[in-house]
């Protein structure tokens, strides 16, 4: 029992197993699974059968190495036996004449549909079979399904077979063509997701094939359980097909840790980005000659006992006098070798799980390892518009460092953002800073509104697939809050220009001091042939706390502040554009807006620089890195108060605050613990100066200058998870979708707009 009987190579980690289990093979029907274990400790691995020969008493099934689990089976050969083997489990799939069936199957899910094709054809349906993969290697059991259907369309995503495009394009080719009464999908999660919403478009009913984490299989667990029509159902026992259009595949995605590699994979594909070519993947990929001669000259242990880098820095007390120098000064050759590695190359990277645009983390810092620092930049400009920006004030502790499997083991994390940054700083101190690769002109023209983060990464992205980009940007300097918002002893404007040039050397437009939905209106920008407008525009409007005193002379936004500072340079002598030195100034905020502030008031002479947070140091949400920063730069914390009246002078200048005295009580809706007043306790400070950092709103003028844009509660603009807004050729990221991001999650949004109007566009 159980003993593989034929084992056949479909691809470079795809084989076919057949398997001897004559109960199986008796009972099994169409869309039965069977959980597997290898080895007395291994775990429990749920795998749809994709054949059965009752007769000889077998089983097939293909499988793909993902993990440990499903690369210990495929290491396993003829003659021998798997540990366990049980089964069938799960419901079988309702088959009956439904009319026309389009079954759509993306990589190793062609052969969990190969037994559904073959039963609804025995039913009397006309069977049109899309079978999808990377390249024509990875299309497999092609003879089977045309055996079995009236038709199959091949789609790769390099149209080295069949069509080019992804398995939606095949699939909706059908549907326009003739009518569609059913649709089956079975393949990774993202790939069955969009399939369901271009079948839900179209009103064609559409059952999936979910396989998600398991532990017994039989429905005592509950491991896999997911949300079907806003109730929890159990995978193994309710399933494995259910109604496509009701599953919540954003949860379900989250919960399918085990899968991420195969995941993220779609993911990049359905972002319409270049898959790399087989070659490149062998030269490159972690299954690359170096990369594995790499990670056999040093053994895991040896590369965890490496200390952690750390980042060279100027003097406390030099920089805090040193408006323009950045702090922290990179790493050298040296360090950045020794980091990398640190780095051990896992075959489930998840430190990629935390990052928004989806670098090659290991890719891109096993290059360092080895020395070649420009191939280093090259992987990392893949996939980000602003790698030598990201490496400097993307918070890595928060993302992608914070899953390091570093952690897991008790030492730090790989420096992820250190080694990003030098790469990035490599590359354009050499002279030879690469443009990407750029698709043939197609013609089409996009408008981007606003050249902060979000725009320059959907820039980036459309001019690659060949558009003509044009970015507004209603500043006299193109960047964004990138400009204005960050100081330059963090982020120099000279690093931020660099990535800029890039974007223009790649063909993108730069038109400056254009007001769009004043200087031009939407309209105007649809009849000067825009056929796709990308709202960028930030969230540029701060918010005050409405307490009295609080309109005095010398109280002004971080936004206000900063801009001053940073984008006019009014601390220069020769600066037009003025802006108050004070001496005690006092920053509300606890985030790293209030840290960029407090930081440059120090810069700019405060003898007494303060932050006020209201609630403790431990729930601020700015970097460590910044208020370690402070702190060494002589920044004074004053936490757990918060300000209730400010008083000023005969002149109307701030002279006073009025602070209340706050403990923690419990955890409010962000997870954070809720600041709670002290009744009759307050305390009054002398300051000069204030400057509120308490959040931002969406500037109002681009959005309520779109009749019909449909907004969110608090102004922004409502967009689906294509960042698609209500008004079908607009879509929108960034700080005016979620009101307040991170630099990389901001470009992340920039990426998956690209992708998506790309898709629209593409169809028009």
């Amino acid at each position: 029992m159980n003993r593989i009987l034929q084992k056949e190579h479909f691809s470079e980690k795809v084989f076919k197993l057949v398997i001897e289990a004559p109960l199986i093979a008796k009972s099994r029907k169409a869309g039965h699974f069977v959980i597997v274990r290898v080895g007395e400790k291994g775990e429990r691995m749920p795998l749809t059968i994709a054949a059965a020969d009752p007769v000889k008493g077998t089983i097939t099934l293909v499988v793909q190495e993902v993990g440990l689990s499903s690369t210990r089976l495929c290491e396993l050969n003829v003659g021998d036996y798997i540990t366990d083997v049980v089964g069938p489990l799960g419901k079988a799939t309702h088959i009956e004449n439904f009319g026309t069936v389009v079954c759509a199957g993306g990589g190793v899910g062609v052969a969990p549909m190969l037994p559904i094709v073959q039963a609804l054809k025995a039913a009397g349906n006309r069977v049109i079979t899309v079978l999808a993969g990377r390249t024509k290697e990875l299309i497999i059991l092609e003879k089977e399904m045309r055996e079995s259907s009236d038709e199959v369309i091949i789609m790769t995503d390099d149209g080295s077979y069949g069509q080019k495009g992804l398995v939606t394009e095949g699939v909706e080719a059908v549907i326009k063509r003739e009518k569609v009464d059913k649709c089956f999908a079975i393949g990774p999660a993202v790939m069955m997701k969009f399939v369901c919403l271009l079948t839900k478009k179209y009103d064609i009913p559409t059952d999936v094939s979910l396989n998600t984490i398991m532990v017994d299989g039989t429905g005592m667990c509950g491991a896999c359980r997911i949300t079907v029509g806003g109730k929890t159902k159990f995978v193994c026992v309710d399933g494995p097909e259910f109604d496509g259009h009701q599953v919540d595949f954003d949860e379900m995605l989250k919960r399918m840790g085990a899968f991420k590699d195969i995941e993220r994979e779609e993911i990049h594909k359905l972002d319409e980005h270049p898959a790399a070519c087989e070659a490149e993947q062998a030269a490159s990929g972690r299954n690359a000659e170096w990369r594995e001669a790499l990670r056999k000259r040093m053994k895991p242990k040896e590369r965890t006992l490496i200390p952690r880098v750390k980042m060279n820095e100027l003097d406390p007390e030099y920089r805090s006098h040193s408006r323009k120098e950045e702090v922290n000064l990179g790493l050298n050759e040296e360090q950045a070798l020794t980091e990398a590695k640190r780095c051990l190359d896992c075959a489930n990277p998840s430190c990629m799980e935390g990052c928004p645009v989806g670098i090659d983390i290991p890719g891109f810092i096993k290059n360092i390892e080895r020395g070649e620092f420009l191939e280093a930049a090259r992987t990392l400009k893949k996939t980000s518009a602003l790698p030598a920006v990201c490496g400097r004030v993307c918070p890595q502790e928060k993302q992608c460092e914070s899953k390091c499997i570093h952690l897991k083991m008790g030492h730090e994390a790989v420096a992820i953002g250190y080694l990003e940054r030098f790469a990035a700083d490599y590359e354009r101190e050499s002279g030879q800073v690469l443009v990407p690769e750029i698709a043939a002109k197609n013609g089409i023209k996009v408008a981007v509104v606003g050249s902060g983060p979000a725009g320059l990464s959907f820039a980036g992205d459309m001019a690659k697939m060949g558009y003509d980009v044009t970015v507004f940007e209603a500043l006299h300097e193109i960047g964004g809050v990138l400009k204005y918002g960050i100081p330059e002893f963090r982020l120099p404007n000279k690093i931020v220009d660099v990535e800029i040039d890039n974007l223009s050397k790649m063909g993108v437009t730069f038109v400056k001091d254009c007001i769009i939905g004043k200087t031009l209106s939407v309209e105007d920008l649809e009849n000067e042939g825009y056929k796709g407008i990308f709202v960028a525009s930030g969230a540029g409007l701060p918010n005050f706390m409405n307490i009295p005193g609080e309109n005095s002379i010398n109280i002004m936004s971080s936004n206000e502040y900063l801009t001053r500072v940073n984008l006019m340079d009014a601390a220069s002598e020769d600066a037009d554009t003025p802006v108050t030195f004070g001496k005690r100034v006092a920053v509300i905020g606890g985030g790293n807006t209030a840290m960029d502030s407090v930081r440059t008031a120090r810069r700019l002479g405060a003898e007494k620089a303060m932050i006020i947070y209201r609630r403790s140091e431990a729930e601020m949400p700015a970097r460590l890195e910044e208020v370690k920063h402070a702190k060494e730069e002589g920044v004074e914390f004053l936490t757990l108060h918060n300000p209730i009246e400010y008083i000023a002078d005969e002149k109307g200048r701030v002279k006073q605050v009025v602070l209340q005295k706050m403990e923690l009580g419990e955890p409010d809706a962000s997870g954070r613990r809720s600041p709670v007043p002290i009744p009759g306790a307050t305390v009054t400070l002398d300051i000069d100066m204030a400057i509120v950092s308490v959040g931002v709103s969406p500037n109002p003028i681009v959005p309520h200058s779109i009749p019909g844009l449909e907004l969110g509660r608090k102004g922004t603009i409502a967009v689906n998870e294509d960042m698609q807004s209500s008004i079908p050729t607009i879509y929108a990221g960034g700080d005016i979708v979620r009101g307040g991001a991170t630099v990389i999650l901001a470009m992340g949004d920039g990426r998956r707009a690209a992708a998506a109007m790309n898709r629209q566009l593409q169809k028009a």
